[in-house]
């Protein structure tokens, strides 16, 4: 009996797992509480937009699975309340779907759910390990693992874009208040300066300032909008300074000017650190090649005084 046992179990789990898969892609009747929240999120996000890019980028039939798996995700997200602002802001960072991010998210779960019986049917062949329980627990471990492994990939990126984009922000304000210095507007020395480069820091910078021309807001609160959306306070911090002293050119460019001196100590500050947490690692190697290297030297003789 206890043979058959876990034959039954492993078979149970991959079953609960085609389930699990199944009732997500198969259409299902939807409230009209569901209804109204979907059409409010896509009219937020801009749906059209997004629903004519993803058709483009989707390629062939794993495409379209994949975004009807990532559409039913964020609708089951949307209902829950779960607004996940932070992974949110690290996408926009990306410049990713959030749809295809869930996508990703729920498909990787499902392959852990298979992952894990399998990896224990390895591990039994080869003799070790008896408990039936085990492939559950495998199972789902492994699903847990693989739904947060795109989230520690994207926060990581996220991270690095956002000292880059840091780093950009500063050499824009000094140009500027260069500009300003120059005899021109902020409107005007605010688009001028993210017209320098076509790198993709100040493309989202030069969009953000295009869009506040045709929907009528001011550019810096264009600009907090942009910070908002991709979680940098460096953004937000600027759009507040910019609208206190936005009728005075002099404090304009004073307050531009200490806020990239200011960005530019903190950039040094973080690269000395930085060096001296690889400087320390460094270090710790090197002791650790020496002590491996004197136990080298003295284990033998060490052997021969004890007559070991």
């Amino acid at each position: 009996m206890n043979d058959l046992t876990m034959p039954i179990v492993v078979g149970a789990v991959i079953g609960l797992g085609i389930y699990a898969l199944v009732r997500a892609l198969m259409p299902t009747k939807r409230s009209a509480i569901s209804q109204v929240a979907r059409i409010d999120a896509m009219r937020a996000r801009g749906a059209a937009y997004e629903s004519a890019r993803t058709a483009q980028d989707s390629g062939g039939r794993f495409g379209s699975l994949r975004a009807e798996v990532g559409a039913r995700v964020a609708e089951f997200y949307l209902q829950q309340g779960w607004e996940q602002r932070s992974l949110r802001a690290d996408l926009a960072v990306l410049d990713r779907s959030w749809e295809k991010f869930l996508a990703t998210k729920a498909l990787l779960a499902a392959a852990g759910l298979f992952f894990g019986p399998f990896l224990f049917a390895v591990v039994w062949t080869m003799g070790f390990g008896s408990s039936p329980i085990i492939p559950v627990w495998l199972a789902l471990l492994c699903a847990v693992i693989f739904f947060f492994l795109p989230d520690v990939e994207v926060r990581r990126d996220a991270a690095e874009k956002r000292r880059d984009l840091r780093r950009v922000i500063g050499a824009y304000l000094d140009l500027v208040s260069m500009s300003l210095a120059g005899g021109r507007g902020l409107p005007e020395a605010l688009m001028a300066a993210a017209e320098v480069s076509d790198g993709w820091a100040t493309q989202r910078i030069r969009n953000a300032l295009a869009d506040a021309r045709i929907t009528g807001i001011s550019q810096w609160q264009a600009l907090g909008q942009l910070g908002e959306e991709i979680g940098v306070e460096e953004l937000k911090d600027l759009s507040a300074s910019l609208a206190l002293v936005a009728d005075d050119g002099a404090k304009v460019r004073e307050s531009l000017a200490s806020r990239a001196e200011t960005m530019r100590h903190r950039e040094l500050a973080e690269i000395e650190g930085s060096a001296g947490e690889k400087s320390q690692s460094m270090l710790v190697a090197q002791l650790l090649l020496c002590a491996g290297f004197l136990v080298f030297l003295i284990f033998p003789a060490a052997m021969r005084v004890f007559q070991v």
